[in-house]
């Protein structure tokens, strides 16, 4: 079983102002999935307390870490750049996926920044803060983001095309 961890990024939700329906939408499909998810945190569109949490869930060792929300364009949205700023190893290939992916849906998505980093034996994906997009974004690269977590640990070797 794969572990993963969802951290919400929203100043609403946060202040209790908004309903966060993001978390509970990529819990499920997460869990649809076979992961098990052990954590979940809500924060403020804040850049130091989004690196300094993704660290901490890092440093714990899950498999995946979905974030949501704070990709777009908004001063605010700092996302992608917390991300960033823990290093790591880029997979530029799984953000384009997901934007050429959100394309059929609306030609907003190009709008979207959201990043996916390898840190330590983690992947970290930025998915947009609409729960629509988190779903749609996350169910086409759930998948290929699984093989790409075995490669990670080591369980799988080489990348076979079925």
């Amino acid at each position: 079983m794969y572990t993963a961890a969802i951290l919400t990024m929203s100043d609403a939700c946060y202040a209790s102002k908004r309903e966060d329906k993001a978390t509970p939408a990529v819990r499920e499909i997460l869990i649809n999935s076979g992961f098990e998810v052990v954590e979940s945190a809500l924060l403020p569109d804040e850049k130091e307390l989004i690196t300094e949490k993704l660290s901490l869930l890092v440093s714990k060792g899950y498999n995946l870490i979905v974030t949501t929300g704070g990709t777009g364009f908004s001063a605010r949205d700092v996302t992608p750049e917390a991300t960033l700023m823990l290093g790591g190893r880029r997979a530029d290939g799984v953000a384009e996926a997901m934007r050429t992916n959100s394309m059929r849906y609306t030609p907003r998505a190009m709008l979207s920044r959201g990043v996916c980093v390898i840190v330590d034996k983690s992947v970290i994906v930025n998915l947009p803060g609409s729960p629509k997009a988190c779903a749609e974004n996350l169910e086409f690269v759930i998948e290929p983001l699984k093989h790409g977590i075995d490669a990670l640990s080591g369980a799988v070797t080489e990348c076979a095309r079925k």
